[in-house]
């Protein structure tokens, strides 16, 4: 029997694009947002509520019903988006997009009926938002460089002297 070690490997462990970190996120963000509102309906009383037409102090109506819908379409909207639209305009999106839900989460924590619950999900929901802002924000810059050209354009033919 050998006592010779297997050799080993290393994982391949590539850099993760920051418009895959941002869309990554962006669905993290709905999924928990989406739980927390789905386990809410557990909560006593809430399903009464909704069934006399309240969700928390607001009637229920085409309104609120558009309202609810545009709210939750921007952060949904924003997984197709990061990894669409040209560079700049991905990392402005991102930025504002994320420093806009910040309130609308921190809101959220108040109609919870169950505050660790809610406020649990508003924190986790306030790191997501946090990590968007910090990986647009520290989006990769390519500096131009005077030794090699553009690999973006085209090589363009020198004329004989």
């Amino acid at each position: 029997m050998s006592t010779t070690p297997a050799p080993t490997t290393t994982l391949d462990d590539r850099p993760v694009p920051v418009r895959a970190k941002l869309a990554a996120v962006w669905t993290s963000f709905m999924f928990l947002y989406a739980y927390v509102d789905i386990l809410g309906f557990y909560t006593p009383g809430v399903v009464a509520d909704i069934l006399d037409g309240k969700v928390f102090t607001f009637d229920l109506s085409q309104t609120f019903s558009i309202s609810a819908l545009t709210l939750m379409a921007v952060p949904i909207l924003m997984v197709t988006l990061s990894l669409t639209l040209p560079a700049r305009a991905s990392r402005t999106a991102n930025l504002v997009v994320a420093a806009l839900y910040v309130p609308v989460t921190v809101f959220n924590v108040a109609g919870g009926f169950y505050l660790y619950y809610y406020g649990l999900g508003v924190v986790l929901e306030l790191v997501l938002l946090a990590l968007v802002v910090r990986y647009a924000w520290t989006w990769p810059r390519i500096a131009p460089s005077a030794t090699s050209p553009d690999p973006r354009r085209e090589a363009v033919p020198s004329r004989p002297a």
